[in-house]
């Protein structure tokens, strides 16, 4: 069995990213390996939740940095695990690219996304998770809601 010594969670904050960030704690326990937590914001969200619109007042991309950097703030402390480290990206390009070229030049040795269970057009179209496995150069681990 490889032996994981980076792991890369991939979160979009949604109600399955919980469960799938205790999965990605457990295996990292389980193998002493360093933790990133790592969230995408694309440039234009489509399905960016009301709340996360930015205020007419604010630039868009600061304020869903600024947000991102809290809520994985928020999760990393809920996780209760010492070797964690937080990263957020601001791109023009699909969460599945940035989420594999981040474990590419990192050396990540695992990618741990969830699945959300799309139906219809986005089904067609395909998930960021099933994307991130096609692409990536390491091992993946698709975590499936409860």
């Amino acid at each position: 069995m490889t032996s994981y010594k980076y792991i890369l969670l991939a979160t979009d904050f949604s109600k399955p990213a919980k469960a799938t960030a205790n999965r990605a704690v457990e295996i990292a326990t389980c193998f002493n390996a360093r933790l990133c937590v790592l969230h995408i914001v694309e440039h234009f969200p489509e399905d960016a939740p009301n709340d996360w619109i930015a205020p007419e007042d604010h630039d868009p991309a600061s304020y869903l940095t600024e947000r991102s950097k809290k809520a994985l703030e928020q999760l990393g402390s809920q996780l209760k695990y010492d070797n964690i480290e937080t990263h957020v990206i601001l791109s023009e390009h699909s969460a599945a690219h940035e989420i594999t070229q981040y474990a590419k030049q990192n050396k990540v040795d695992l990618i741990v996304t969830g699945y959300h269970g799309h139906h219809g057009i986005a089904k067609v179209l395909g998930s960021t998770a099933s994307a991130v496995m096609h692409r990536a150069e390491c091992d993946t681990l698709t975590v499936r809601p409860d």
